[in-house]
């Protein structure tokens, strides 16, 4: 067993920050002496080390208590996805160091700031807090896409993007509007109908990924023209604020 400072001196987080994540629940010792002192053990080590990889992802320290403390917290999974996000990282850093040497060398003066796109690690990111922060909408989904065949659940897909289609036609107008607001509840009927219930606070989230410009905003904006997804997000916006 190690005791606080130990650990701080292994691990390089201060002494006040573990004391911190023990106060809020988020990485509690092993065992306390009788004298008050805090002991680690290899699970609490354990336990450190996937907080540090959430924390290096900028997962909010909210976040991470509720995904490790969870009874169904996968810790192979969560190190899949960190693999991932950590490989999406490092590509838009060494994007980063290329295009900061190309400046220095050519004197380049265009102003690009295509290395500065994060857009893929976002949505990704956005897909991994989902998959942890909503479980009990997963495990609804999976009861309910239960017995589906193939051919059922590229239907429900065509007709969820027939909704983006509709938000498509609307685009130039204002996300406010009653048509437009119609068709974000439209979504949320759909999405809870045959996936899982769709609260606002979810909706938000999932708006939020369908403008971050990755696949899915490609997909809606194939539904229902360039500038869809970004419209159909502000509208969905709006709803959900109400």
């Amino acid at each position: 067993m190690m005791t606080v400072h130990e650990v701080s001196l292994l691990s390089g987080v201060s002494i006040r920050t573990l004391q911190y994540y023990d106060k809020i629940g988020l990485l509690p010792p092993d065992r306390v002496t009788e004298a008050g002192y805090r002991l680690y053990g290899e699970k609490g080590l354990e336990r450190l080390q996937q907080i540090l990889l959430f924390r290096e992802l900028a997962f909010p320290l909210k976040d991470i208590r509720e995904i490790v403390n969870r009874p169904d917290f996968d810790r192979k999974k969560a190190l899949s996805q960190q693999i991932e996000l950590l490989t999406l990282k490092k590509e838009q850093l060494e994007s980063l160091i290329a295009h900061a040497r190309e400046i220095l060398e050519t004197g380049e003066k265009t102003m690009n700031f295509d290395a500065f796109d994060t857009k893929k690690m976002d949505e990704y990111a956005a897909r991994a807090k989902a998959a942890w922060g909503e479980t009990a909408a997963y495990k609804e989904y999976e009861k309910k896409s239960e017995g589906r065949s193939r051919a059922e659940e590229v239907s429900l897909g065509s007709r969820m993007m027939e909704i983006f289609a509709e938000f498509g036609k609307l685009k130039g107008g204002d996300p406010a509007s009653e048509e437009a607001q119609a068709l974000a509840a439209k979504l949320q009927g759909f999405i809870t109908a045959h996936y899982y219930t769709c609260t606002k606070e979810i909706l938000s989230g999932l708006g939020k990924v369908y403008a971050a410009g990755g696949e899915f905003t490609e997909n809606i904006d194939k539904a229902g023209g360039e500038g869809t997804a970004a419209f159909a997000a502000a509208a969905i916006e709006e709803y959900c604020r109400k």
